[in-house]
């Protein structure tokens, strides 16, 4: 965060976001909780058709441009909102825009840093920011930059063989809530199928769909990969995760000013564990217990989370999703969220210093302690 400039009366708020959006609407109500006036709500439309200025001394904070119709159409230039295609064109007007929000803050207090935003936003870029920093990733053929060429299936095939990946994670580089992620399995056989959210039509397009699929031929994993490719691709290697009740699980850990704050267990009984395409939430406190009878710490487990938001020193809040291995043991870090702050109603982890707060409430309570702190130094 940049140097506070706020008063000794607390922080005044400026929210770049979409005023009727839910996430808007949780962080006034943790404004207002915490006696602050509320939050001066600058719109996204606003910022993308005719630019943005802030008021000297305000705290400010880059909320998600996403659930707007014509947001989206200005971002990715394709108005049906379940559209695939547009997400390089989505990054470069995002991440321009965001520079311009970040000009406009000079004598602010910025929350989010519109360089750090960049690489949050390309799985290559951020991949390797993990990795360099020791942080467990899955491993990857696509990871830094100048980035790898992938043009399509064939390059991915190719990706696969050469790295002796026969289960793979297929992203778009720039996608979001799982928009284009394929799990790829390839067989000795050379058979290939492949699950994945994705939908193509009559016409090639493609489409995010809420039903999970399996895609049985390589035809039709090319077929979508193709489609795709234009847009940048990630490629991991798909690591095997633990699993609870009979369904895979991993984490979302919010990390709120360097400390892990809140933390939602996802299962699923297919890879793709977002609760929006039929991922239901476990158990936390059984999640806890099986680290623990397998030797292993929750303590490390959270500390990954930490290390992984580390790399990202200029932004107040990140999302870490953390896939344990089998066996609840060992973890890796999968992507780390620029704006997966968005538990409604989940309080935080005991000892964590956010115990009964939501995520939206820990960050202005970090923001007042910065303030505070600041003041007391002047």
């Amino acid at each position: 965060m940049s140097p506070s400039t706020s008063s000794a009366a607390g922080p005044r708020f400026a929210v770049v976001g979409n005023p009727a959006n839910r996430r808007v609407a949780l962080f006034q109500q943790a404004v207002a909780a915490a006696g602050l006036p509320a939050a001066r709500v600058v719109p996204w439309l606003e910022v993308l058709r005719q630019g943005v200025s802030f008021r000297p001394g305000e705290t400010v904070r880059i909320d998600s441009p996403g659930e707007d119709a014509e947001v989206e159409r200005l971002l990715r230039g394709v108005g049906d909102a379940t559209r695939v295609e547009g997400s390089a064109r989505w990054y470069g007007r995002f991440t321009a825009a965001v520079r311009e929000v970040g000009q406009a803050a000079e004598g602010c207090t910025l929350l989010d840093d519109p360089d750090e935003l960049a690489v949050l936003f390309d799985k290559r870029l951020c991949h390797a920011v993990l990795h360099r920093a020791g942080v467990p990733v899955p491993a990857s053929p696509t990871s830094g930059a100048p980035v790898v060429p992938v043009r399509g299936w064939s390059d991915v095939r190719e990706l696969l063989h050469a790295h002796r990946m026969p289960r793979a994670f297929v992203k778009l580089a720039h996608g979001s809530s799982a928009s284009g992620v394929l799990a790829v399995e390839m067989a000795g056989s050379g058979r290939v199928r492949a699950t994945t959210s994705v939908e193509r039509d009559s016409e090639g397009r493609v489409f995010n769909s809420l039903r999970v699929r399996r895609c049985r031929t390589e035809g039709e994993v090319a077929a979508i990969v193709d489609a795709l490719a234009p847009d940048g691709l990630h490629v991991e290697r798909w690591l095997p995760k633990a699993s609870q009740r009979g369904r895979a699980a991993d984490l979302r850990v919010v990390v709120v000013a360097g400390r892990a704050t809140h933390a939602v267990v996802r299962t699923s009984r297919s890879p793709m564990t977002n609760l929006h395409l039929g991922g239901a939430r476990g158990d936390l406190d059984e999640v806890r217990a099986a680290v623990e009878a397998a030797g292993g710490s929750w303590a490390g487990a959270l500390d990954v989370c930490e290390r992984a938001a580390a790399c990202f020193p200029r932004t107040l809040c990140v999302g870490v999703d953390l896939l344990p291995a089998i066996g609840w043991r060992r973890f890796a870090v999968g992507e780390v969220n620029a704006f997966g702050d968005l538990l409604p109603n989940l309080t935080g982890l005991p000892g964590s210093g956010a115990e009964g707060l939501d995520t939206y409430a820990a960050q202005v309570a970090a923001v007042q302690r910065t303030t505070r702190n600041h003041d007391a130094i002047a």
